[in-house]
């Protein structure tokens, strides 16, 4: 009987996670797993040579920022390496579009997670004016077969788009207003992305219908709960990638060679750090 009842609440316990809050217990075991697949997607990759793309898109306060950073935080930056362009200088706005974007692009044995992409120009450029109309038209006819051209090139191209309600964003940069830790990440365009809501689900809507292709899909993740946001996103990625667990041959440390007398037992300086705590 004592099994039984140790059942039904285990099974009590996993509906009531599963309709409510995950417990950060409950995140970081999965987060566990997850960042030790990252790193055996590492291995494969560099030893296959692969090149992947990761694309960020989405609505601001939606948690792109904290999904990089549990993708990155276990791998190595040699081969996961994040790519937050900031606004173009004068010089880049005279270039074809996605001439900024290509020096970014990856070799072989290369991981480029882009935090916001080429995809600017449909979204905040379109909204806020950046651009013109036929600026943006011409982005969204051309930008599938540049897409194309990438994975006909042989690169695995992933695109995200985090998605968050209303009353979510709202409470998100509320948050940020009240929160010293996070304020810095309220910027000027998240106060009019705020104030454009319906403007920018407009200009997402026609960006999904236009680049959502076979071989380039958009993948939604639904944000409104960070936890189960980023292990969804993360279990996604690694679901998409052709990867295989690269055998781990453990080396031998060997031994370490005896204190010569004239050398001291550890570095002698005149400055250490205080121990405060």
């Amino acid at each position: 009987m004592a099994k039984k009842t140790d059942g039904k609440k285990a099974d009590r316990k996993k509906v009531k996670e599963n309709n409510g809050k995950m417990s950060r217990k409950a995140c970081e075991a999965e987060m566990d797993k997850l960042q030790t697949e990252l790193c055996r997607l590492q291995e494969w990759v560099k030893q296959e040579g692969a090149r992947i793309i990761v694309v960020f898109e989405g609505r601001d306060a939606a948690g792109k920022g904290g999904v990089l950073k549990r993708i990155t935080e276990r791998v190595s930056p040699r081969v996961f390496r994040v790519v937050a362009l900031p606004a173009p200088t004068e010089r880049e706005k005279t270039q074809i579009y996605a001439q900024r974007y290509i020096p970014h692009f990856p070799a072989a044995g290369e991981i480029i997670l882009f935090d916001r992409s080429w995809y600017n120009r449909a979204g905040v450029e379109r909204v806020m004016g950046f651009c013109t109309p036929d600026d943006c038209e011409r982005f969204l006819r051309i930008i599938p077969n540049f897409e194309r051209e990438l994975v006909d090139q042989g690169i695995i191209l992933i695109k995200y788009f985090f998605d968050v309600s209303e009353e979510e964003q709202d409470r998100r940069f509320r948050r940020r207003i009240n929160d010293p830790m996070r304020q810095w990440k309220l910027s000027p365009m998240d106060l009019e992305s705020y104030t454009r809501w319906w403007d920018y689900t407009a200009a997402i809507n026609d960006m999904m219908l236009a680049t959502d292709t076979e071989y380039a899909p958009w993948h939604i993740v639904e944000a409104d709960d960070k936890r189960r946001a980023r292990l969804n996103c993360i279990a996604h990625l690694l679901s998409v990638i052709p990867y295989k667990k690269v055998p781990f041959d453990k080396p031998s440390l060997g031994k370490r060679g005896k204190r010569p007398k004239d050398v001291p037992e550890r570095p002698m300086f005149s400055h250490f750090v205080p121990k405060k705590y």
